[in-house]
């Protein structure tokens, strides 16, 4: 799978997964120290199997040792401290508990073509560590290429509230909880994939799909020097 990123938005080729509905994923989310993939630490992983129909029946979740601070919002926004980096894991060693939860399967995130993979990427590069090549399929891509005809950037809430699904009770941005949540979503995509008697999704360099927009201040870095919460 390759993608190419644009100022606004970004293309996937190169890859295609096959009967969609009759196979185990696993949907996985990871939380950390900020939003921009480019700059950023992981600081947790989450991970759960998923049959379509079924109760979620195994699931994987650590803490990762950030490698800069975890500024106070962030903290506030996931549960995450500083106080809990102090005994995490590294990122190798849970890096490899989680390949060794994922096997083979196809994975499942949201938003993940721009989040989660490129700051994972990143990650394998900085610990020499191989990537992953498991196929990944992201919600927010399968959803546009069936609703052309919306132009929001499909955000994690926007697809909460398209589904008018139910969260109350959900600790959003804690990566396992955000499993269940990506699960929920995924399963109306699904429906709505067999509902057009499509069972692949097969990536088309040509559709473009919106990038979610990083603020400012995490792109420049602050007067003086430094990179942003540094």
């Amino acid at each position: 799978m390759k993608i190419t990123f644009r100022p606004d938005t970004y293309i996937v080729e190169e890859l295609k997964v096959p009967h969609l509905h009759g196979r185990t994923y696993c949907i996985f989310d990871l939380e950390g120290t900020g939003i921009n993939p480019a700059e950023e630490s992981i600081t947790q992983f989450g991970a759960m199997y998923y049959n379509r129909g079924e109760p979620f029946d195994s699931s994987f979740s650590s803490l990762v040792r950030a490698l800069k601070p975890i500024p106070e919002a962030v903290a506030k926004l996931t549960g995450i401290s500083n106080e809990d980096m102090v005994e995490a894991p590294s990122f190798a060693k849970t890096y490899h508990a989680f390949l060794d939860f994922i096997g083979d399967k196809v994975l499942v995130t949201q938003a993940g073509y721009e989040y989660d993979l490129p700051m994972l990427k990143r990650h394998c590069e900085m610990y020499g560590l191989p990537m992953f090549t498991n196929p990944v399929l992201d919600t927010k891509a399968m959803f546009t290429y069936i609703h052309p005809e919306i132009s929001e950037v499909i955000s994690t809430d926007f697809l909460i509230r398209y589904y008018d699904l139910n969260t109350d009770g959900i600790h959003r941005h804690n990566a396992l909880a955000d499993c269940s949540v990506i699960a929920r979503i995924f399963e109306h995509v699904l429906n709505e994939y067999q509902a057009l008697a499509l069972d692949h999704f097969t990536v088309d360099g040509e559709r473009e799909m919106k990038r979610f927009v990083i603020p400012e201040m995490y792109l420049k870095p602050p007067i003086g020097g430094g990179k942003p919460d540094e």
